[in-house]
């Protein structure tokens, strides 16, 4: 049995590290990828392997990936050992940049894509109160908060503007429908 790989997409602040922890408590067929990300672990946010460029380079070059892009500065890496937990059947969560979905669902057959969104409001609320952007930058992030997935990938949208239990439900109901 083979698990499936499950890209969590959305703009800043939309609650995707949230949402995947979340959903990997409630449902134990749920597993973490852990990123590699070119930026201090100590920044907070979701639990990551924090790693400078030349590491994070060298590693690359060493084929510890799976998937790896840069976005906003920083370089980002799916760890090539995701491979080992779907080989054994367990579904992964991963937080991934909508502009890798392509290159993702070549390389994970039967990827799932789940597209959080939220309100503007909320957006901009969520943003300011994780202290990592400043103002300008937080204007940015919400003017591409809007850019949608690449043509041909589908996905489940879930709004996540309201609570994260609901947004965990419907997002577990859609992954794992009850057959009659």
């Amino acid at each position: 049995m083979s698990g499936r790989l499950i890209a969590v997409v959305g703009p800043s602040g939309v609650g995707k590290d949230t949402v995947m922890e979340a959903m990997a408590q409630a449902d134990p067929r749920l597993g973490l990828v852990r990123r590699v990300i070119t930026r201090p672990s100590a920044a907070g946010g979701e639990v990551f392997e924090g790693v400078n460029v030349a590491e994070f380079k060298a590693r690359l070059a060493e084929g510890e990936f799976a998937l790896h892009w840069g976005a906003h500065g920083l370089f980002y890496g799916v760890p090539a050992d995701v491979d080992a937990d779907l080989g054994a059947g367990r579904d992964m969560l991963v937080n991934l940049s909508r502009g890798v979905l392509v290159e993702a669902s070549l390389r994970f057959p039967g990827l799932v894509t789940i597209a959080l969104t939220a309100t503007p409001e909320v957006l901009a609320a969520r943003l300011a109160a994780r202290g990592r952007e400043d103002a300008d930058e937080i204007k940015r992030r919400l003017a591409r908060a809007g850019s949608g997935l690449p043509d041909g990938v589908p996905a489940i949208t879930i709004d996540n503007s309201e609570s994260l239990e609901t947004t965990v439900q419907t997002a577990l109901a859609a992954l794992y429908p009850v057959r009659a």
